[in-house]
């Protein structure tokens, strides 16, 4: 068997892509989900609807292939989705872009972070602050271009970080701060003092501000405010966000970058490298989805808000500790009220004590903080109401150990 090049061996294992004896390394959404499926047990695990998304927005992708649009897409992407992101962005948050120099569409936000990050990053010296849990992504992204992770906590009940600790975490070796707002995995919603923060720790040590927005449109108590909007801020962000969320569409992987045209044009330089272009026929049809009515829009937050809730009455009900999601998908609890003490453990008991499956929150951390959340859990909130009130009765009567 041909054995992996050393320094691509080194650089997998940091990310978590490889085992000690160089075999991969399933995902806890893999492994969860596999696990749900063995047991038949409701996946409150990995963050995907179980409903499609508008039909109208289903039907011009339909309408795209019959049409013929089966061929390589523009590299930056097709005009008419590149215009219907800027218009969104105009229309939500007063952001004026040149579709042209300063959008650039992707195959979903985890292409679009890997090629920014890879366009910004040059250097070992360089670091990349990110809040902690986060993503996994994250981590594997930041080790595959070579520099060092920082991570900022944030704190158990309400998923703020400490802004003294955020402003130590920076320096000038800081060359990206990657802000995940609405926050995926804790559901949290960052504070106003929290982006003025990140933004004047940005000019002080020249460093990029890098936004994953794609729960932008699930905000419970909104609106979204992208930090791109706050003063000074413009100049030096690149937003990223996703049609996946916003319309149930997770499979479709369309993305999108929006900035300062140098700065999209050197995630571009990458991006061509990496995917060359998306999916040709579902361009057009999020074009016809970012245009939909206010009301739309309006839908997938309350609708989303009401799913959060019911799951925390029946997460509370169970003797879970619950921190209030303020949007996303998701709902982090603490199970040490149950008697957990390791949360790995705690979820793969779960299926069989109450039919459910959540993911630990130990598998968005780094292993030198993992006792910081070892009994917290994560659940997703984005099933079917049916769906959500059958885990709520099942937790509800679990057995105890």
């Amino acid at each position: 068997m041909q054995q992996i090049p050393g320094a691509w061996q080194r650089t997998a294992r940091g990310a978590g892509l490889l085992a000690p004896d160089g075999s991969s390394v399933p995902t806890i959404f893999a492994e969860m989900s596999a696990l749900a499926s063995a047991t038949g047990a409701l996946n409150l695990g990995q963050g995907f609807p179980d409903q499609d998304g508008p039909q109208e927005v289903m039907d011009a992708a339909r309408r795209a292939i019959a049409e013929g649009v089966n061929q390589y897409a523009p590299g930056r992407g097709y005009p008419d989705l590149l215009a219907a992101i800027a218009e969104h962005q105009q229309r939500f948050y007063g952001i004026a872009l040149d579709p042209a120099r300063e959008v650039l569409v992707t195959v979903g936000a985890t292409e679009a972070l890997a090629a920014t990050l890879l366009a910004l990053v040059d250097s070992p010296d360089d670091e990349v602050v990110v809040f902690e849990p986060y993503y996994d992504s994250y981590a594997a992204c930041v080790a595959l271009s070579g520099a060092r992770l920082v991570p900022v906590p944030l704190r158990w009940p309400d998923f703020q970080p400490d802004l003294e600790r955020l402003a130590s975490a920076v320096s000038d070796r800081t060359r990206v701060i990657l802000v995940n707002d609405p926050h995926n995995p804790t559901g949290t919603v960052f504070s106003r003092e929290v982006r003025d923060e990140i933004v004047r720790l940005a000019h002080l040590h020249d460093a990029v501000i890098v936004t994953d927005e794609v729960y932008e449109h699930l905000v419970f108590d909104g609106p979204h405010v992208p930090i791109a909007t706050l003063p000074g801020a413009a100049e030096r962000t690149l937003s990223i966000s996703s049609a996946g969320k916003t319309f149930s569409l997770t499979g479709w992987k369309t993305g999108w970058v929006t900035g300062p045209g140098e700065l999209v044009s050197a995630v571009l330089a990458v991006k061509q490298f990496l995917t060359y272009v998306g999916a040709s026929p579902f361009q057009p049809a999020i074009a016809v989805g970012l245009r939909l009515p206010d009301g739309f829009f309006a839908s997938v937050a309350s609708d989303m808000a009401a799913k959060a809730a019911l799951l925390g009455t029946g997460l509370r009900a169970a003797g879970f500790d619950v921190s209030t999601p303020g949007g996303s998908y998701f709902t982090v609890v603490d199970a040490a009220p149950l008697g957990a003490t390791d949360a790995d453990t705690f979820c793969r008991e779960l299926p069989d004590r109450a039919g459910v499956v959540g993911i630990p929150l130990t598998a968005f951390v780094s292993p030198a903080h993992r006792d910081r959340y070892r009994t917290l859990v994560r659940f997703a909130a984005c099933k079917r109401v049916e769906v959500l009130a059958d885990a709520a009765e099942r937790l509800a009567t679990m057995t105890r150990p």
